[in-house]
């Protein structure tokens, strides 16, 4: 990762000095016995997830969000992953997927990412092994618009369950929505939405279509130079809905460690696997910076704002659950 570059002076972007790359790359684990959930709770795991999915305890996680590579080639931090065929893709995905069950809970829920290339794949290899009650789909506001094609400015999420015993908790996660045609009874009182100072609002139930997401850029605190990187907003969402305080959240490709940050933020438990070190010590720092800001933007007063309204960009308290 490029830490030399000249960023503006409101850049907020998390980088690594040498000196806090050598701190974290000491927190780091690898794995090469099987190992007891202690020995992995609230741990970056810096290996080959290839190497590391057989040490990984028995039925040890309660919310498994997985965000592997999609089926295009990219290139992240100097290493490459190259677009496949389809069914070598459904194969790749197999390969590790198979053997990642087992990690699971009976009632443990999991999230799969892909986009429109590869969500087909997902759900092949997802529903062998698990129950696909749902997909997500979320508005990636950010990319390039095409001369030649609609501009790709979505992103799929497929919801998955281990069995019929689950975890969701739809109040936790309602989304509070500006109301453009207030409606009020006889009488004059707002009907089923608030006139507040904040304005005019209504508290809505969360879908499977999700327009409320800003993607991190150069000016959030939470922003790297991970080139996928989810939003803190979206795993808040998911985490609040699909577990519990003190539950397990495993990610298998962690990147910049978006999924245990907010999982401890949220006082979840957490355990990571990435190949890459740099975004190893990014997670680490991450996590350190959490313990004096626990704060998620978009999110504050057990609610989720709409994208661009004023709360929504404020500078959030600690978040409570509602």
């Amino acid at each position: 990762m490029d830490n030399e570059k000249k960023r503006a002076a409101r850049n907020r972007t998390v980088t690594l000095t040498d000196a806090e790359r050598t701190t974290y790359r000491g927190r780091l684990l690898s794995l090469s016995s099987k190992a007891d959930p202690e020995a992995v709770l609230n741990r970056t795991i810096n290996q080959d997830l290839f190497e590391a999915i057989d040490y990984l305890p028995d039925e040890f996680v309660d919310l498994l969000f997985v965000d592997p590579p999609y089926n295009l080639t990219k290139t992240f931090n100097g290493k490459t992953f190259n677009q496949m065929n389809n069914q070598r893709y459904i194969e790749w995905l197999d390969s590790w997927f198979s053997r990642i069950v087992r990690i699971l809970k009976p009632d443990a829920t999991v999230y799969l990412c892909g986009d429109w290339r590869s969500g087909h794949a997902i759900f092949e290899v997802a529903s062998r092994y698990l129950n696909v009650i749902n997909r997500i789909t979320w508005e990636r506001e950010k990319g390039r618009g095409a001369l030649a094609n609609w501009k790709n400015a979505s992103e799929d999420i497929w919801h998955c369950t281990k069995s019929g015993d689950y975890k969701f908790y739809v109040d936790r996660v309602k989304v509070k929505r500006k109301v453009i045609a207030p409606y009020r009874t006889e009488d004059g009182t707002p009907k089923d939405w608030n006139d507040d100072a904040d304005g005019k609002f209504r508290l809505t139930h969360p879908s499977n279509v999700w327009t409320d997401l800003t993607v991190p850029f150069w000016s959030m605190p939470e922003n790297t130079d991970h080139p996928t990187q989810k939003p803190e907003k979206l795993m808040a969402k998911i985490i609040l809905a699909s577990s519990d305080e003190n539950d397990v959240v495993f990610d298998p490709f962690g990147g910049a460690g978006t999924t245990s940050v907010v999982a401890k933020k949220l006082n979840r438990r957490y355990v990571t696997v990435e190949i890459d070190e740099t975004y190893c010590c990014l997670t680490e720092k991450r996590l350190e910076l959490a313990d004096g800001d626990a704060g998620i933007q978009g999110y504050s007063e057990g609610v989720f704002w709409d994208r661009n309204t004023r709360s929504e960009q404020a500078k959030t308290r600690r978040p409570m659950e509602s």
